[in-house]
């Protein structure tokens, strides 16, 4: 019988967190400063980030010590399950092994967790008192909102309005944890202000929250900022994932030929591809393909331009090289709320500008299409965003079935979709509509991009 469930003991959960930046094809370009547009040092963000997570940003150490407390944290829920998705397998018709990785069983239905308790620890390593922060759908609000009951940690959110007016059970959970939770754009900060000055109906987005996340942060000596995705100590951890799903394909005895996943800022498909990406980069292993899926509605990877840009919309946060849609950029309101970031994370787009990731976008209704087939197969409902990345291994499958292949697929099922049942709804009611920026309006975004040029 093949294997169809993995599950590690807590004396497998790893150690160390991965940092891919040693093993990259090339150095980043260094990140600047947002008002001087000077190499950014570790000084700068001191009133802005805590002393741990500033150290992992800079860091290039290849493996970096997991605190004690925060691997104790981690086994609320970790280590998390590797599924072998059996019948879905069956339902294609294919002869590829299809492997997820499943995310939904932490306490707040994703892997924010990994990242959020780590900076929560440090956080509180420092004497800090309160926390700020964006969301998008409220997967990494809810994360932080956890994180901060953890370490007696004040928790306040800047939800993306049209993710607010979604899902409003995402801010109910962050606020049975203790969280404040405002929609952004809002009228508590001077980014905040100015948007709805000019548009009282803005839908809002993740680069927006993210100003008003700093602003606010900024305001108050007892208050620092914790992002979501992007940053590279974010990304650092959450390898725990793909150190994990290593281990436990060791068990079933495959390697993936292909790693998929969806991508926003980046941060749950690097945490499952950057441990296998190792194998790639340091010749350990040749032959996998890393596939990265983003929505239509907003295409960084696909259609962005790499850049150096702001990672928020008031140009507050540091300068980074991305691929980016432009920091101005208006994504439509589509339900996978965590993937409408306008950039990507930084060693992401170096890993794009190599050819070792490769980027594809897909529609609203394509998502959800495989989505409902996962469910009808698998049992589980995923959140749209982790739908992408599903949407993409069906298609790998059926590409191989095509091929007469018999390929390994590892995808990530980065959260649970029970609380995304108004998207559902509307797809299985068919007034789910498709959205894609026409390229005059991806033109004008990138037209105000920072005048700081990437080296060639």
């Amino acid at each position: 019988m093949a294997t169809t469930h993995v599950v590690l003991s807590a004396a497998d959960l790893p150690d160390h967190w991965y940092n891919i930046v040693p093993d990259l094809p090339a150095s980043p370009p260094p990140a600047l400063h947002p008002q001087t547009l000077e190499p950014l040092r570790p000084e700068d963000l001191a009133g802005l980030l805590p002393q741990g997570v500033i150290e992992q940003e800079f860091s290039e150490e290849r493996w970096i010590e997991i605190p004690d407390r925060v691997r104790e944290l981690y086994q609320i829920w970790r280590p998390s399950p590797l599924h072998r998705a059996t019948r879905l397998e069956r339902a294609l018709d294919t002869p590829a092994r299809i492997y997820f990785k499943y995310e939904g069983v932490s306490p707040a239905g994703s892997h924010k967790p990994n990242t959020a308790i780590a900076q929560a620890f440090y956080a509180a390593q420092d004497g800090v008192r309160r926390l700020t922060s964006e969301t998008g759908a409220g997967q990494w609000g809810s994360a932080l909102s956890f994180a901060g009951s953890l370490f007696g940690l004040e928790v306040t959110v800047y939800m993306v309005r049209s993710s607010f007016q979604q899902k409003p059970y995402r801010r109910i959970l962050m606020e049975t944890w203790g969280a404040e939770v405002h929609p952004s754009p809002s009228a508590r900060t001077d980014a905040g202000r100015a948007v709805l000055a000019q548009t009282p109906d803005s839908p809002g987005s993740i680069g927006i929250a993210i100003s008003e996340a700093v602003q606010d942060a900024l305001s108050r000596e007892d208050t620092r900022f914790a992002l979501g995705s992007i940053s590279n100590n974010v990304l650092i951890h959450q390898s725990v994932i793909g150190l994990e799903a290593k281990k436990q394909l060791e068990i079933a005895d495959d390697y993936p030929d292909v790693v998929v996943g969806c991508v926003g800022g980046g941060s749950g498909y690097a945490g499952l591809s950057y441990p296998f990406l190792y194998d790639t980069l340091t010749g350990k292993r040749s032959g996998t393909r890393f596939v990265a899926v983003e929505p239509d509605a907003c295409p960084s990877l696909t259609r962005g331009t790499y850049a150096y840009d702001y990672p928020d919309t008031a140009s507050l946060g540091p300068v980074l090289p991305m691929f980016t849609l432009g920091h101005n950029f208006m994504p439509a309101p589509i339900h996978a709320g965590g993937l409408r970031h306008h950039g990507s994370s930084p060693t992401m787009g170096t890993l794009v500008q190599h050819g070792h990731v490769r980027a594809r976008s897909v529609s609203q209704t394509d998502v959800f299409s495989a989505a409902v087939q996962f469910a009808r197969n698998e049992g589980f409902v995923m959140a749209p965003e982790s739908a992408h990345g599903v949407r993409g291994a069906i298609d790998e499958a059926l590409a191989a079935r095509e091929a007469g292949e018999a390929r390994a697929i590892l995808v990530h099922v980065s959260g649970h979709g029970n609380f995304d049942m108004a998207a559902y709804d509307s797809y299985l009611a068919h007034t789910l509509t498709d959205h894609e920026p026409d390229q005059a309006e991806i033109e004008r975004a990138l037209g105000e991009l920072p005048s700081a040029k990437v080296p060639v």
